[in-house]
């Protein structure tokens, strides 16, 4: 019986005989007396309640239509028709007096579909079908001329299918004009016309004042950039004719200056073939950033590269109180407002995405797209694409993209996930869009959690539930949750973790934020709090909050804040707090400079300000090897040394899984030795070197994917941790590794190991994002002070992209480290900027003014080194040597392992006296790893000391000279991590040496 009412109740009436109609009446004062009474109701016989319901079925089925179509009748005759057709106007009369009525009999007996009205509908547009027929193939014909994704088999006329609705009809027609229309404009905005002979220009030069030194002497000068037209101007005078100018492949590298903010260094190649380095002071620190960007996109613009290495990304939060907009909102697009904002000069500049967060939306979806697309055209003269749209309830997700990358996404998967009560409301809950860019994944998360400063348990469980539930991006990676599936992921919204101070203290939190005084009130941030205790965003980081909170303001003016509410069950309290965030979780060694993150002033018909954040993202192109894949050598990747660290007392065996984009299908590893630990962990010892094999072997391709790792259990097929290791990270040698392992948002343990990585011959191409980079302030490193460059520099956009992030003065796990070695190694004094080869193929002369070091790309997390350095130098970017052979039992109980080869690192020595490299062999080819019969010795002088780790004293060793010996003594060794085996001699001296090509 059970199993049909289960059937019945999924029927299309849930079990009814037919749906509901009407309002049911309550008429239960009856059975109110007699339940007074006591008395078990009369129920009368089955047959009898049978007719009774047919009876009361016809008769309000005929009273109601009667009485619908005499309402419709009296409603038409006073109405003009004088402008409409006879003949339809008794087609209309027709309806309401009878067809009416019988749809209304068809939708009593369950048949929704109005026949009389679709019958009526077809006569009156009988001439505009006709009409349709004939004009959609001439607009379909316009559309593919004018689509840019057209290709084979695309764009084929649609024919008319058999029974089509008008409706549908006239969408089709609806929509197809407005893609003509959008088609249309981007393409006279992108293209290239003349008025009056001069060029149209969509980002206008624009002049910069300077000032240089010139013997001491500061001089003000005038930089113009001209994207457009790909020069770049210097001048003495504003106005005048030009005393140099730079063709866009002429200007080599931008050098940011830590000591002085506002300084920045244009590296240039002058018609002689030699390098000069300029140097100007602007006039604050948003200007040299505005400067920066400008000279970025004359290089993208004018670069000749197919796809594009880089791109910007905007992403906006806004909780809009269910009030409608403003027509302005160009300050929330162009990052105006409080906090870490963008210059003026930079208005111009378009961001490549657009991601639109909104919650407590009233407008409907194609209002609000509508409204957006044409605030950004306005702005950046360019009709943004709409990428995707989802919507839960008010919570809204919007993302555009320029025209040019319409062919690059794909893969665009849309979801959300309630997290109401019982989780079954959607007043809150997310709503979630991924797509690829080329080869780089991208997520992106608007989530409104519960309200409420004492609900923070909740608001934790709200962002698990979505973790858990939310279903993007490849269905092969199924085993990860979304903060592993995506190169990067953003998480944006009404967050609703508020400052945690106690009611009474309103006003003093109020006046902290007039004399703009945050941080005291951050480091009682709840969100900060919940993400320090690993509670939720594990491994997710935020630029610095130097913005006033963006809730609760009075509406309509941003001077007060209306912190309490007056309810029935009395005063509630709402403290100013930053509910509204971005945060951001990448794959290791990846590209990611946050630019702009802050909130508006001038938008106020909501009780939340619009919060605004821009990036600056690498992104991989869909390569394509020009290699012959019969006679290209086969790249691999291999990776050794594997231990997991597990939070579980399961009985279970584990093996590995390895997923990546760039192999052909998931390798899995055999099962591991398990050994349970006293704390309640578990060791897994995975033995044996996995080698997989890429589908691409070009370093160009393999330098920029990552290997997802996934430790399961043998027999339930069940995750218990999951994790990810960059290849470039292997790019000159072999690497050891540190991985978190994380499972639902939540840590489950350590992976620990090493990799090598082989490919074949190439040099990989320069990236835009290297085209700018920072130089080096060694003024503290000079006077004594401990603290380590890269924590050091006062003017570094994202120090999270150098392995050290900054919350309230606290670095961040960022469940990831390398052993990795730095990618240059200049002699003392010496540049990192190498002299490249002219388009002639000479090496270009260097007439630096002065030698000075600086951050390679940070990307890499590697710090060039000098002679004055040698004992306050990050060890984050120190090489590790690999644990070559893991000796015979450990106290902690790990079993004997037989001894695993592994290559001799270089001995990075160095001489004052010995001159860089050739520029060439520095840029282009892989460090040469010496054999032992040289002995490692790279020049005559004993080796300057190593670097050791903080916390450990330096080791003091004799002075000696060491160049008669192969290896370097034990006491200069940089020590070992906690738990790891001290290394030995290597016996295999033929191993073939990490890092180099494939033969």
């Amino acid at each position: 019986m059970l199993p049909e009412l289960v059937e019945a109740y999924h029927n299309p009436n849930m079990g009814l005989v037919t749906h509901l109609q009407y309002a049911v009446q309550r008429e239960e004062e009856v059975d109110e007396e007699s339940e007074s009474n006591n008395l078990p109701p009369q129920l009368p016989p089955r047959n009898a309640l049978a007719n009774e319901l047919k009876d009361s079925d016809v008769k309000p089925c005929e009273q109601g239509s009667k009485c619908l179509s005499e309402t419709f009748l009296t409603r038409l005759q006073h109405m003009d028709l004088s402008t409409i057709p006879e003949e339809q106007q008794a087609l209309i009369l027709d309806y309401f007096r009878t067809s009416i009525c019988q749809d209304a009999e068809q939708v009593q007996s369950g048949n929704p579909s109005l026949p009389g009205l679709k019958k009526l509908t077809v006569a009156i547009c009988k001439n505009l079908n006709s009409e349709i027929s004939r004009i959609l193939p001439t607009l379909e014909i316009f559309h593919r001329v004018l689509d840019q994704q057209l290709s084979p088999g695309i764009g084929m006329l649609s024919k008319q299918i058999p029974g089509q609705s008008m409706s549908l009809r006239l969408e089709q027609l609806t929509k197809l004009l407005y893609s003509i229309e959008d088609k249309a404009i981007n393409a006279v905005f992108n293209s290239v016309g003349y008025e009056g002979g001069h060029r149209k220009s969509l980002i206008p030069p624009v002049i910069f004042e300077v000032k240089q030194e010139s013997l001491g002497i500061p001089t003000k000068m005038f930089i113009k950039v001209d994207v457009e037209g790909g020069k770049l101007h210097i001048n003495k005078a504003k106005e005048g004719p030009d005393d140099k100018y730079f063709v866009h492949n002429k200007i080599r590298q931008l050098v940011k200056s830590q000591k002085m903010p506002a300084k920045l260094v244009i590296v240039v190649e002058t018609e002689k073939e030699k390098i000069l380095r300029k140097e100007f002071v602007f006039d604050d620190t948003k200007k040299r950033e505005g400067f920066c960007q400008l000279l970025q996109q004359m290089k993208n613009k004018h670069s000749g590269k197919p796809e594009p290495d880089m791109i910007t990304v905007f992403v906006g939060t806004w909780n809009m109180g269910n009030a409608s907009p403003p027509n302005n909102l160009n300050s929330w697009f162009q990052c105006k407002g409080q906090g870490k904002t963008q210059d003026d000069t930079a208005d111009q500049i378009p961001h490549d995405i657009y991601v639109i967060g909104t919650q407590e939306d009233p407008l409907g979806e194609r209002e609000w797209a509508d409204r957006v697309k044409e605030i950004l055209r306005n702005i950046t003269n360019i009709s943004f694409k709409q990428v995707a749209i989802q919507t839960l309830w008010n919570i809204r997700i919007l993302i555009l993209a320029k025209p040019e990358h319409e062919n690059r996404i794909s893969h665009v998967f849309s979801d959300s996930v309630k997290t109401g009560i019982a989780n079954t409301l959607g007043n809150k809950g997310a709503v979630a869009v991924s797509f690829m860019f080329n080869g780089t994944s991208f997520g992106f998360v608007n989530s409104h959690l519960t309200s409420g400063s004492e609900k923070t348990l909740r608001r934790n469980q709200n962002y698990l539930n979505i973790l858990r539930f939310l279903n993007l991006g490849d269905k092969k990676l199924n085993p990860f949750d979304i903060t592993n599936q995506f190169t990067h992921l953003i998480w944006l919204g009404d967050l609703n973790y508020r400052v945690d101070f106690p009611n009474t203290d309103a006003e003093y939190v109020v006046s902290k934020i007039k004399q703009q005084q945050y941080q005291e009130l951050l480091s009682r941030d709840q969100l900060n709090s919940e993400i320090n205790d690993d509670k939720v965003f594990l491994h997710f980081a935020e630029e610095e909050i130097t913005f006033a909170p963006t809730y609760r303001f009075e509406r309509y003016t941003r001077d007060k804040y209306a912190y309490t509410k007056a309810k029935t069950t009395g005063t509630k309290y709402n403290l100013p707090s930053w509910c509204d965030r971005v945060l951001r979780k990448s794959y290791p060694l990846v590209h990611v400079i946050c630019q702009a993150y802050g909130c508006t002033n001038d938008i106020m018909t909501s009780d939340h300000s619009p919060v605004f954040a821009s990036f600056e993202v690498g992104v991989a192109s869909q390569f394509v090897s020009k290699r012959d894949p019969n006679s290209a050598p086969q790249g691999s990747i291999q990776i050794m040394n594997c231990k997991a660290t597990l939070r579980t007392k399961s009985k279970t065996k584990f093996f590995i899984e390895y997923h990546s984009s760039c192999l052909e299908k998931t390798v899995r590893t055999c099962e591991g030795e398990n050994t349970e630990h006293s704390d309640g962990s578990i060791k897994v010892w995975f033995g044996n070197q996995v080698e997989l094999t890429p589908i691409i072997s070009d370093a160009e391709y393999l330098l920029d994917q990552h290997i997802l790792i996934c430790v399961k259990s043998t027999d339930s097929d069940e995750s218990y941790g999951e994790g990810c290791v960059a290849l470039r990270a292997a790019q000159f040698c072999y690497t050891e590794f540190q991985v978190a392992l994380t499972h639902h948002g939540e840590k489950s343990g350590v992976l620990t190991g090493g990799i090598q990585l082989h490919t074949s011959e190439g040099t990989p191409t320069e990236k835009l994002y290297d085209f700018v980079k920072v130089e080096r302030d060694d003024s503290k490193g000079k006077s004594g002070d401990k603290t380590p460059a890269s924590q050091s520099a006062h003017d570094i956009s994202n120090p999270s992209y150098m392995e050290v992030s900054y919350r309230s003065g606290k670095v961040i796990d960022k469940g990831w480290s390398y052993s990795m070695p730095p990618r240059n190694l200049p002699t003392g004094g010496q540049t990192v900027i190498e002299p490249k080869k002219s388009p002639t193929g000479k090496a270009l002369k260097s007439v630096a003014a002065e030698p000075s070091e600086m951050f390679d790309n940070p990307l890499y997390g590697s710090v060039t080194k000098s002679q004055n350095q040698s004992k306050d130098q990050d060890t984050t970017h120190k090489l590790m040597q690999p644990d070559p052979v893991l000796g015979p039992k450990s106290q902690d109980g790990e079993p004997e392992r037989p001894p695993v080869p592994t290559p001799r690192n270089r001995s990075f020595t160095c001489s004052e006296s010995k001159p860089l490299l050739p520029p060439a062999v520095a840029q282009n080819k892989k460090p040469v790893v010496p054999s032992r019969s040289q002995g490692c010795v790279v020049n005559s002088r004993p080796p300057l000391p190593t670097k050791t780790r903080s916390g450990h004293p330096e080791p003091q060793a004799k002075p000696r000279d060491y160049r008669d010996t192969s290896e370097l003594p034990g006491k200069h060794r940089p020590p070992t991590r906690a738990g790891q085996t001290p290394l030995q001699k290597d016996p295999q001296p033929n191993v073939p040496k990490m890092g180099h090509s494939v033969k």
